[in-house]
Formats: C-alpha cells, structure tokens, sequence
C-alpha cells in the first residue's frame, strides 16, 4: 500500500468516508445496471466517477468565472495532445490522492491496480503531443482562460509489440471500455465543409456544392494544481450528417449509402503515427482542415456571445469602423499553433472574416496576424509540410485562393525592399515551383503569425539563421525563444512521491507551483541525511521497476546495476545506434577480460517506431538481437545486460524514469529542436549523458557542465564536418573497437540465423549517414568510462544529482507557459484561486 504523502493533500475523516460513499453509489448504480459480481474495471469506473464528480462543480464554476470577467481567451490548436491517464493526475491536481487512498484501502482494494486498469490517452506520438499536454496542466494551473482544441481519435498511437525481435503495431481501441473522462456536447455540432467549387458574385466570393462532415465535440475537464480551475480540452469527432449520400442513392442502394457514412468519419478514425515525417495523403489534410474548421467556427461563436458581445456592436458584427475597435476585439482571442499542423487557420480565418462577416481584406489580415502564433517543432527537412496544390484545388479550393492572395501581397513587399532579388523571392515564396507545385505550410505560418517561437535557444537561434534566415531578416522582432518545460505534478509528485516527499521535507511544498524553489536544495549538497535520503528513494524506485520488469516482461535484472535508459521515438537523428555500440563495446571488453570488475550496467531502450520508418524497424532488431546475445552469454552474468522496453508510453514513462541512473539525450548537435525527456529525467535524480543539442545546451548552463556528461562535435564542429566532407570509413579503419562492433553486426555475430539481416543498418553507417555516428563514437565511448567512474562513488554521483535536481526549476512548463503568456499572448497569468464550489460566488 503506498504510503500517505504530505504533498498529496491531508485525508480528513470526512474527506475519506465521503469518497467512501460516493464509490459505492458508483458502484451500485454500475452493478444494478448489468450484473451482482464486481469486476477490477467496475471498481475503476466507480474511483473515476467518483474522482469526476469532484471537478465537475469547479469546471462550471470556472466556466461561469471566465463568462463574468470575460478575459483574452487563448486556444492551443494541436493534432496531438498525448495525455496519458487521467484519474492520478486529477486526484493530485484536486489534493485528493491521500483520501482515495485511505478510502479504497478501507474497501479492501488497492488504488494502484485500480490506477494500472485506465488505458493511456494515447493521442500523439512523442514530444510535441506531450509538450500540448503539459502545456493544459500549466495553463490551468495559472489561471489562464485557456482552451485545447484537437482531434477525438478512435485509434491513437498503436500498441507495440516484440515479436522474434521485430516491431509489430496492434490497434489502439483505447475507448473500447467507455471514457469516463469526457463529455459529449451534440448541441455544439458543427459542420466542416469539403471540395465543392467557388463562385465570384457581386455579393462577394461564395464557396459552394460543398461535401459537409459534422464535428461532434467531445469536452475533458483540465484541472489546475489545488486552485479550483478547471478548463476544457475540446476533441473533435466526425460524423456523417444523416442525408449523407442519400441524394445520390435515391434510385439506388440505401444501404451502400448508409455504409458510405463511414467515409466521413474515418476523419477522426486514426491518429497518423509518424514523428517528425511528413507524409502527404489527403486524410491527413483532411484532418488538419477538419479541427481548423470547427475550432474557428467554436472560437467566433464564444466571441460573440460572450458578455461584452451583447451590449457591443464588435462582437456580433465584425468590425467594420475604426482600427480602435479591430485591435480591441482582436485582443479577446490568441489562437497558438502547434507546429504547422493547423496552420490553415490562417487562410480559413481570412476565409470567414471575408467570406462570411464581410470584413475589408486588409484589416482582416490585420486581425489574422494579430490572433495567430506559430511554434516551430524541426529543422529536419523531410518533416516540413508541403502540401501539392493539386491537392488543395479539390479539396479547399477556396482556400488556395487566398493563400494565392497572401502569397502575391507577401512577395510585393519581399521584391519592394529587395528589388530585383529574384531568388531571394523564390525562397520566401509560400508556393514552390517544380513539377509538383507545392504549398510550404512553415511559410505560411511565419507570414500569417505576429511571433514565430523555436522550443530551445539552440534551436530558435537556428531557425533565426537558418530555416527562416530570410523572414528573419525581414521581420526580426517577430522571433522567439521559449525553451519547453514540464509539468511537475505528473512528472515529479505523480510519478515519484518518494522525492516529492524528501525535497518537501527539507524545502516545503511550493516548488510543485513554483519549480525555481527547488535551488534551496543547493542548501544540502552536502547534507549527509539528504544525500542518503535521495540515494534511498532512487533505490527503492529501481526495486519496484525491476519487480515490474520481472512481472510484466519476465526479465530478470539486477537492481544494483546503473540504469542507463534512452527511451523515446526511435529515430536515426537520436541515434540509438550510438548506444547500440556502446553495447557492444562493453560487451567486447568484458569478453576479452571476464575477469577484471566492471561497473555493473542494464541498457534499457524502449520506444516506437513509425509503420512506414524501414530503418527504425531495423534498429528495433539490431537491440533486440544484441539483448538476446549479451544477455545469455554466460561470460557476462550480471555485468550488462540490454532490455528493450516495450510499448513505451506516458504510463511506462511514469515508472521508468524514477527508476533511472543515466538518461541518454545523444541525438547529433542540430538536429533534436528541445526533447523534454531530458528535463523529466534531470528533474527525477538521473545525470544526463549528452551532446550539447536542444535543451541540453540549457540544462548544462543551469546545473554547470562538469555535472552533466557533455560529449561529442557541437553544431560548429558538425557544419565543419559537412563543408569538409564526412567519411565513416575514416573511423572505422582508425578506431579498432568501433571497426569490430560493425564487424560483428555486418558478419551476422548478432543474427546467426540471418546472417545478412542488418546489412541495410551497416551500408546506411557506412556511406550514408547523415547523423555521424562514427564521428562521435570515440568521444561517447570515453565519456561513458567517466560516467562509470564516477559511479562507482556513490556519494559523489548522488551530490551531482542533488545538483541537478536543485537547477532542473528552469525547466517547467509553467514558466515556459508565462512567457508565452507575457511574450506572445498579452495576458497575465493569476495565482488567485477561484472559490470552490461549495462557497457562495461574490
């Protein structure tokens, strides 16, 4: 049973035997439905629905809050938000966790197992989905009026299995059981119209024979941390309206039309499940326009009638008089985009404005300038959108005319500054000539937002000097830096209540709403209890990670080894292929001296690849197949052993990354924008082995270099390399241990019943690597021979980890989230909490 925990609020009596009480009313009501023997999942679905009851009063007081005040209403439009599970983080943000406990334990359960039976909300596929939320928890958390608009995906990120080594995708039926989570809103239906044609008429341009999908909004509550906010997630789902295709069918087949309905609703049906790739097919754009549609149609309806829109003309006309009242109205709304994905936002809020509320041009792109922000997410080319126009003329063809219109107003004042300069043009174009006339969708969101932001400094300084070098050059004061951040409720108290505990002992509980506190811990550097403390908690979070492991996985491993985990989206940039030879190489060294002592090490990787990614399968089987070597060669026992950590998701992050001793963030300097698991990592007591790439960069300014294990070429050295050109066979004939480990890999020593299996993996590292692997090899090799030294001085590895954890505070989404707020959005976030429900209003 876990323990009480002090940051997880105080279970009074009356707290525990209400919970009590109202899980049996739960759970009474679901068994008079259906049967009289309770299930584990009938117990779950009471523990929500009691949990859900909670917010619910403080949601619609919340929502009351904002239609009162009526405040600058934000809305981060994404096409991933990857949540994860929801009931823990609720009962944490409502300082309910410690009542639930005492009153499930009292009913004979346990509220772990009960938490293990929610299915993660799996709706992204790494960083960016992540980042969206983190980013609800922090802006609920500041009081911010704030609203997430996405996609309600039948099938998010699939499951992944390990079969024979290889990766094998299984759907993820994640509402199979119900959502006891949302709530569907069928009186805010809307419709989503497609392809059609446009009419030019003297009343104005009319969009026309039209295909319409309805968007069904399907509303999560997003509480803050203990400050009665609760704002809305709002997914949207497509339905086929109920005439669908019947026009066509009333001679025909009824029932072919009936089944056609799905057509239309395959738009919500799959989560896209490619991680920085861009991959063009019509569904995806049709996804994109399907939540761009809806949401701006939800957004301007909130617009007019909000309270202020009843008494004046701004709001239920679109301004038509003076510049006055167009700022003022624009400045009731911010629209943020996560990466390009919604960026036709821009062309179909130009669409309505002019279209439909018969705004002038001019001052409408005023207005869609103002309302717009743009986050950049990569500067790797292959996950730039572009999308055909061919594309575009059939299915938004209203929409290509005005990207069309913006284009030509954008590229008139390009060659009115830079006369004659005909490439410089070219470049900055939104269209891109070429066989396949193309539309840039980064282009368009620079030119249609009044700030562009990167997620790191590194990377915001690349897209200022490189990807956007020339918009930088024509409008600098629109880029930003805002390095990202996470949430500390789930990524510290949730998932690692043991150092919650410690630090508020020594520090108090305010660093879970203000993570810069955490610096008081540089206090006890050297505080023999406090080193002892954090050494105990990181030990008791391997023990139950390797019970886990043992439990779920059959592995056996050995919980005094270092934990040295790399667990994300598998992809050649991040390059699992270092570690894979890292691997290797200790694995050879143990061979050729068994007897000498080494720093006993688990190498655990785990993360997906994308169906389509043929290199990423392959490295999948290049860890699984070393796994199976290493960790049946008797010569080696308890000294290494390689896991991969399958199906890794949030749910499987919250258990593995208390758990870790080295986090490996080792992608090729330039490439990774920011990553977050970093900070997570950083923030639960691992020390980091890195090159000076994304936020790493910043974590080694924050905590000191020497406390991180820095290795490897940074972005000068790797743009040097380039210019003079990058030979892997260089390394290999000069580096003998490096030149034995591809040996081994290319002669089949890791795949004796395939001996050719990995010949693709050698011949990419070999002569066409784009992420130099070899050329960091030496380098990473050495730095892990310090990580291992250093651990083997227990006391002096824990003081490096207090240091890291006392200068992780930077590394919070709610101050990533104030600066948005501050710097992009003009709102002030508000540390007043609203009254809860059961206190009169006023």
């Amino acid at each position: 049973r876990r323990k009480q925990i002090s940051v997880r609020g105080i279970a009074g009596l009356g707290d525990v035997a209400e919970v009590r009480k109202s899980f049996n009313r739960h759970l009474h009501f679901t068994l008079v439905k259906d049967r009289n023997v309770a299930t584990p999942r009938d117990y779950y679905f009471a523990l929500a629905h009691t949990v859900r009851d909670h917010l619910v009063g403080r949601w619609i007081r919340t929502q009351q809050h904002y239609y009162e005040r009526d405040p600058k209403r934000i809305y981060y439009l994404s096409l991933e938000f990857y949540m994860g599970r929801t009931l823990q983080n609720t009962m944490v943000n409502l300082g309910l966790q410690n009542a639930c406990d005492e009153a499930i334990y009292q009913l004979g359960l346990d509220l772990e197992e009960l938490e293990e039976i929610e299915e993660d909300a799996g709706l992204g596929n790494g960083g960016l989905g992540r980042l969206a939320a983190c980013f609800l928890d922090s802006m609920a958390t500041l009081g911010l009026a704030a609203y997430g608009y996405g996609i309600r995906y039948e099938f998010g990120i699939f499951n992944q299995k390990i079969v024979d080594g290889w990766q094998v995708e299984e759907a993820d039926d994640w509402l199979r059981y119900g959502n006891p989570w949302e709530k569907a809103r069928p009186e805010y239906m809307l419709p989503v119209h497609f392809y059609g044609r446009v009419e030019h008429t003297p009343d104005g341009v009319k969009w026309i024979d039209t295909q319409v999908v309805l968007a069904m909004p399907y509303d999560t509550p997003v509480p803050g941390y203990k400050n009665n906010t609760v704002n809305t997630m709002r997914l949207w789902s497509a339905k086929a309206p109920n005439d669908f295709n019947l026009q066509e069918f009333n001679m025909g087949d009824y029932i072919e039309a009936v089944l056609d309905r799905n057509l239309a609703e395959n738009i919500s049906r799959v989560l896209y499940p490619n991680d920085n790739f861009f991959e063009g097919k019509e569904l995806r754009l049709k996804q994109e326009y399907f939540v761009v549609a809806a949401t701006l149609q939800d957004i301007i309806r909130r617009f007019k009638a909000s309270k202020f829109g009843s008494t004046d003309s701004v709001r239920t006309v679109f301004p038509s008089q003076t510049r006055t009242e167009t700022i003022k109205s624009v400045l009731q709304v911010a629209i943020q985009l996560n990466d390009t994905h919604p960026a036709l936002s821009i062309p179909e809020l130009m669409r309505i404005l002019v279209d439909v509320e018969k705004v002038d041009w001019d001052k409408a792109w005023e207005i869609t300038k103002r309302t717009c922000a743009y986050t950049n997410h990569t500067v790797l080319p292959e996950a730039l959108e572009r999308w055909p126009v061919s594309m575009f003329e059939k299915l938004l063809p209203r929409h290509l005319e005005i990207i069309y219109a913006l284009n030509q107003m954008h590229l008139d004042r390009v060659a009115a500054l830079y006369p004659g300069d005909i490439d410089r043009l070219r470049r900055m174009s939104v269209i891109e000539e070429g066989d396949c006339k193309r539309i840039n969708m980064a282009h368009l969101c620079v030119i249609g937002s009044h700030a562009v932001n990167g997620v790191a400094r590194i990377h915001s300084d690349i897209v200022k000097n490189s990807v956007f070098k020339d918009f930088y050059e024509l409008e600098p004061e629109k880029f930003q830096n805002k390095t990202n951040g996470i949430t500390p409720r789930r990524w510290l108290l949730l998932c690692n209540p043991g150092l919650a505990d410690v630090i508020a002992e020594k520090i108090g509980e305010g660093f879970v709403t203000d993570l810069s506190q955490l610096k008081k811990l540089l206090d006890f550097i050297d505080n023999e209890t406090f080193i002892r403390d954090v050494a105990k908690v990181k030990q008791e979070n391997k023990l139950k990670f390797a019970a886990y492991l043992e439990e779920q996985y059959k592995v056996k491993i050995n919980p005094m080894s270092m934990f040295d985990v790399q667990v994300k989206r598998i992809h050649e940039y991040k390059r699992q292929l270092l570690n894979c030879l890292h691997a290797i190489t200790l694995y050879n060294r143990i061979r050729c001296n068994p007897s000498k002592s080494f720093v006993p090490r688990t190498i655990m990787i785990g993360g997906k690849a994308a169906p389509g990614y043929h290199m990423a399968k392959m490295i999948i089987k290049l860890i699984t197949s070393i796994g199976e070597v290493i960790n049946n060669d008797p010569y080696v026992g308890d000294k290494l052993k390689v896991i991969f950590l399958e199906n890794y998701r949030v749910s499987l992050a919250e258990k593995v990354i208390p758990a870790a001793d080295l986090s490996q963030q080792i992608s090729t300097a330039g490439t990774e924008a920011s990553g977050t698991g970093n900070m997570k990592f950083m923030v639960n007591g691992a020390l980091t082995i890195g090159t000076m790439d994304g936020a790493n960069v910043e974590m080694a300014e924050e905590a000191g270099e020497e406390n991180l294990f820095i290795f490897g070429m940074r972005v000068e050295d790797v743009e040097a390399l380039d210019q003079k050109g990058y030979n892997a066979r260089e390394y290999y004939e000069s580096l003998p241990e490096l030149r034995q480990a591809i040996d081994q890999i290319s002669s089949g020593f890791f795949s004796p019943r395939d001996p050719g299996c990995f010949r693709d993996v050698v011949n990419m590292l070999m002569y066409h690597d784009r992420f130099k692997v070899f050329a960091d090899y030496e380098a990473y090799i050495k730095c892990q021979g310090q990580v291992d030294q250093l651990f083997m001085d227990p006391r002096e590895w824990t003081r490096k980890v207090i240091r890291n954890i006392a200068c992780s505070g930077k590394f919070s989404s709610d101050r990533t989230i104030t600066e948005y707020a501050r710097e992009i959005w003009g709102v002030e976030p508000s540390a007043t909490a609203i009254p809860p429900p059961n206190i009169p209003r006023n």
